[in-house]
């Protein structure tokens, strides 16, 4: 619960895209600042925990990130793994053109399965992952476009090897659900001290920070 007045919040995020777009090495990078070249692909979903600490004041985010597989490719039991989202990170590999053509099948998917309490849709941010390989960026302009016609909140370019924009994407991200949760108890009534809307904890069973 709070200390010293401050507010903690739980917010459960996905991470989603096609197999081999880097979901699960900008998640290891993010939480634990590390990297490899070795990790196995993600079966079903699995789940990493972090803290941030006054993102804005006097606030401690709980970060729940679902880390879903890409072999899920929009099936039945994603409706079961978006349930009470409150943001996602779509991944795509710019190095393979086909994994930024089925971004928008991501996106679909998850509005047509979750939406904030108030019905619009969870704040979705675009991730074009693998930047430092040498040449591959894609066309900024063309993004930012892409991102207004399709409901995107913003993109970033990101590295899980060296860690270009992970911070910075997750702390956008946290900041929109955050700006989304205040709107949402704007109307009057006390809030609790800890935030977290019906979701289910692994923090019970795991410590903070930690990736099962």
């Amino acid at each position: 619960m709070a200390a010293g007045g401050e507010t903690q919040y739980l917010f459960k995020v996905l991470v989603v895209g096609e197999i081999g777009t880097g979901k699960t090495s900008l998640i290891k990078r993010y939480v634990h600042s590390i990297f490899s070249e070795n990790y196995k692909s993600t079966i079903g979903v699995d789940f990493a925990l972090k803290k941030i600490k006054d993102l804005a004041p006097n606030s401690l985010i709980r970060l729940q990130l679902w880390d879903i597989a890409g072999q899920e490719r929009f099936g039945n039991m994603t409706r079961v793994y978006y349930k009470e989202a409150h943001g996602a990170f779509i991944v795509f590999d710019v190095t393979r053109d086909e994994t930024f053509d089925l971004a928008q099948r991501w996106k679909n998917d998850i509005d047509n399965k979750v939406t904030l309490p108030n019905g619009d849709p969870i704040p979705v941010v675009l991730l074009a992952n693998k930047c430092d390989m040498a040449g591959l960026s894609r066309n900024s302009e063309e993004l930012t476009r892409y991102c207004q016609e399709n409901g995107f909140a913003t993109w970033f370019e990101t590295s899980a090897k060296n860690g270009t924009n992970v911070d910075e994407a997750v702390n956008f991200l946290s900041l929109r659900m955050l700006d989304n949760h205040s709107q949402e108890n704007s109307g009057g009534g006390e809030e609790d001290d800890l935030v977290r809307p019906g979701l289910a904890d692994p923090a019970a069973k795991k410590s903070d920070g930690g990736c099962c």
